[in-house]
């Protein structure tokens, strides 16, 4: 991926705080996973069962959108490992996951984020005793948003609206920026009902 500079240009969700959020707008049963402060990929491993699975999209240097460098106080022109994939179930698309880790924070043990390949990332930040998880972003994806384009990339039926969420996290006392956008193919109303 080529570096490009970040620009208020580029369309981008209005990203919000559940507290700020209009909860009307959001699909009921969708509500539970996008405030859920537990690890998404358990979650959905444990939805999913044996099926489960990480499949690496893309991974390489790369400019944020504007609102991503700004969340993760990048200088202009500043560049970060760009890391997108997608959580299956079987061979099913569940969630598209993007995370910045910005090149200040490659330092330490935060190198090791770019030698995951395909395991899932929660399971690494999970397990970390020192992570700080900051607040959860939550926005409505329309296809005139960049990430609604990266996130429905290859799917056969493009929906008309994605709801996702977005995390700071402090792994190794470095910031990183977790984007997770919600794919049609989740049965969330299904799971979380538990039915």
């Amino acid at each position: 991926m080529q570096a490009s500079h970040p620009s208020v240009a580029v369309p981008e969700p209005d990203w919000l705080r559940w507290e700020q959020q209009r909860t009307g707008q959001i699909p009921p049963g969708l509500a539970s996973w996008l405030h859920d402060n537990g690890s998404l990929t358990r979650r959905v491993q444990t939805a999913c069962g044996p099926g489960f699975q990480v499949r690496l999209l893309h991974q390489g240097w790369g400019s944020p959108l504007y609102s991503e460098g700004k969340l993760l106080k990048m200088r202009r022109g500043e560049i970060a490992v760009i890391r997108e994939v997608r959580l299956l179930c079987g061979e099913q698309p569940w969630v598209f996951a993007r995370t910045l880790i910005p090149i200040h924070s490659l330092r330490g043990r935060a190198r090791r984020l770019t030698r995951l390949g395909e395991r899932p990332l929660g399971e690494v930040l999970f397990s970390h005793p020192g992570l700080r998880r900051g607040a959860i972003e939550i926005a409505r994806l329309l296809p005139r948003h960049r990430l609604f384009g990266a996130a429905v990339a290859g799917l056969g039926e493009v929906p008309t609206q994605l709801w996702g969420r977005r995390t700071l996290f402090y792994y190794a006392g470095k910031p990183l920026l977790v984007n997770e956008i919600f794919l049609p193919g989740l049965p969330w109303a299904e799971l979380d009902h538990g039915q």
